[in-house]
C-alpha cells in the first residue's frame, strides 16, 4: 500500500506528464495515462482517487474532442475546436494541480 507522499508524489508526476505532452506530441500524455490505470488501485479511497479520475477523463475527452476537432478541421471549425482544447486541455491540468497543492480533491 502507497503512503500519501508517495500518491501525492504520483498524481503531481502524472500532472507534470500531462503538462509536458504540450511540447512532446503528446508522448508523455501516454505515460501518464498509463500510470493513471496502474496505480488507480493505490489511490483508491484517497482525495488523490478524484484527481485520477479527474485525468483520465481529462485524457479520454481530450482524444474524443482531437478526432472530432480533425474531422471537422475539412470544413473549417475544427480549428476552433482545436484550440478549444487545447485552452480546456491547460486548464485541467492548472486547476487539477493546484487543488492537488491546496489538499483538495477534485469535484465530480
Amino acid at each position: 500500500m502507497a503512503t500519501e507522499e508517495q500518491n501525492k508524489s504520483i498524481t503531481q508526476i502524472i500532472y507534470g506528464l500531462y503538462a509536458a505532452g504540450y511540447f512532446t506530441g503528446g508522448v508523455t500524455s501516454i505515460a501518464a495515462i498509463i500510470l493513471n490505470y496502474v496505480k488507480r488501485d493505490d489511490v483508491a479511497g484517497t482525495l488523490y482517487e478524484s484527481h485520477f479520475r479527474w485525468q483520465i477523463r481529462t485524457f479520454w475527452f481530450s482524444i474524443l474532442w482531437a478526432v472530432v476537432s480533425t474531422i471537422l478541421a475539412f470544413i473549417v471549425i475544427g480549428f476552433i475546436g482545436w484550440v478549444a482544447l487545447f485552452i480546456w486541455g491547460i486548464y485541467r491540468i492548472v486547476v487539477g494541480w493546484l487543488r492537488l497543492s491546496e489538499g483538495k480533491p477534485m469535484y465530480a
